[in-house]
């Protein structure tokens, strides 16, 4: 077909105009940056009071962004804390009410939709770095299976070798879904490499205009412990600072690439753990140069991993959004990780099945200030029981081998020193009502008070 030169140049026009929207609408949507620690305890950073501990970067994030201090992990251990952050689900919802490893059948549920599945829908690419531990049993089940266009990482916990576990399995380091190199005791450099492939990530979708999804899952400070060479023998909280500020090296690598990209005033980062320190664990673990005192500091918080108390499933929690989150915020609402999911579908601009029901809030308005937060509950679980609801601040927990009612008032009382139960029996009776009801519609089991 023959145009004249003025309606050519109209219709050039027209397409560079199309052409610079359909850009400025994709360079538009927010980057995602995920910083998901494993063990790192509440007290473990200096932003949340650890005296000798030095986290200059992730301090950073919270004067640069928003310092929750009532914010929790879905889960108190491992797999099921990866799970509710990455369904948007708590762990019994998400089909992984307890941990997996070599030798499990125990994976997610097939049918589980996660983060990266949404995001790519909005044309997000995604990248998982790091600690998986959802299952590992064929290439479907890694992250590349899952929905992330790439992984690079350990399938599981990396003490899960001889001598802390039983298994004659090797332990290796994979590359999407191909295990590359077998990972053993020497694990000083995985930290670093680790920053370096997730360093690489974002330089690439920079470079390519492309919004993406970085979640950089640490397998430290889980025992065992390890830090890069150069940073061995400088914290003044010994081995463990070592390993704490060796993560915090890290995130400072990564934010600076944001930086040099162009794309830290467009990116929404996020750091947190997965569960409080491992204060309780086994003698299994006390070998190979690991001690007790190579775990974290709950801070002011009673309990630890694997704990319904709060120091198991409260947890730093920082983000960080230019222009968005107000600079030097900080809040004592209520948050979770199972609430990243809807948040970031939603800033993506993304729909969730209306028939895939979440157990998450947005909490958009919340980060920008303007509500107050979405979560006014949040419930503890044990593997497949529900031992403990949280409602504004009162706290109700049935938990521990001799259950007994507890009730705390978690603003006055944030370590749980004081059961006020008997002071006020129709708070229990709420309470305990709600748990139930909440259990039933789970299908999760409840504790046997002791007689």
């Amino acid at each position: 077909m023959w145009y004249s030169r003025t309606s050519f140049n109209r219709s050039l026009c027209f397409l560079i105009i199309l052409g610079w929207f359909g850009t400025l609408a994709h360079a538009a949507k927010p980057n995602f940056v995920i910083f998901f620690a494993d063990d790192l305890a509440y007290g473990d950073l200096s932003s949340y009071g650890h005296p000798t501990i030095n986290t200059p970067h992730i301090d950073g994030l919270a004067r640069d962004g928003l310092q929750l201090t009532s914010f929790y992990s879905g889960a108190a251990v491992c797999s099921p804390a990866r799970a509710a952050l990455l369904t948007g689900r708590y762990p019994l919802h998400a089909g992984m009410p307890r941990n997996t490893g070599p030798g499990s059948d125990v994976h997610m549920d097939r049918d589980q939709i996660i983060l990266p599945q949404i995001l790519r829908k909005a044309g997000y690419a995604s990248m998982a770095v790091g600690k998986w531990h959802l299952g590992h049993q064929d290439a479907s089940l890694l992250p590349v299976g899952r929905g992330f266009d790439r992984f690079y990482g350990l399938p599981y916990s990396n003490d899960m070798i001889k001598p802390w576990v039983q298994t004659d399995l090797p332990m290796h380091l994979y590359d999407d879904a191909d295990p590359v190199e077998e990972v053993g005791h020497e694990q000083d450099h995985l930290t670093v490499r680790y920053t370096e492939t997730a360093v690489s990530f974002i330089e690439e979708q920079a470079d390519s205009n492309t919004p993406f999804l970085l979640y950089l899952a640490y397998s430290m400070p889980h025992l065992p412990v390890h830090a890069a060479p150069e940073r061995q023998g400088t914290s003044t909280a010994g081995r463990y600072g070592d390993v704490i500020e060796t993560i915090d090296w890290s995130v400072g690598q990564v934010l600076e690439m944001l930086d040099q990209a162009g794309i830290a005033d467009n990116t929404l980062v996020v750091f947190t753990s997965d569960n409080g320190p491992w204060h309780n664990l086994p003698k299994r673990m006390l070998a190979a140069g690991n001690e007790r005192w190579h775990s974290g500091n709950a801070g002011p918080l009673k309990g630890a991993k694997g704990s319904t108390h709060e120091g198991g499933f409260r947890v730093p929690g920082l983000f960080r959004f230019p222009g968005v989150i107000a600079a030097g915020s900080r809040s004592p609402e209520m948050a979770s990780t199972i609430d990243l999911f809807p948040t970031l579908a939603h800033l993506a601009k993304v729909e969730i099945p209306d028939d895939h029901a979440l157990d998450g809030h947005n909490l958009l308005p919340f980060l920008q200030g303007k509500e107050p937060s979405p979560r006014t509950e949040f419930l503890y679980s044990q593997g497949s029981l529900f031992e403990a609801v949280r409602h504004g601040p009162w706290k109700l927990r049935i938990g521990g081998r001799e259950p007994e009612i507890e009730l705390y008032h978690l603003d006055r009382d944030p370590s749980e020193m004081y059961n006020v139960a008997e002071r006020y029996p129709e708070r229990v009776a709420e309470l305990r009502d709600a748990l139930k009801a909440r259990a039933a519609h789970f299908g999760a089991g409840l504790r046997e008070l002791a007689e």
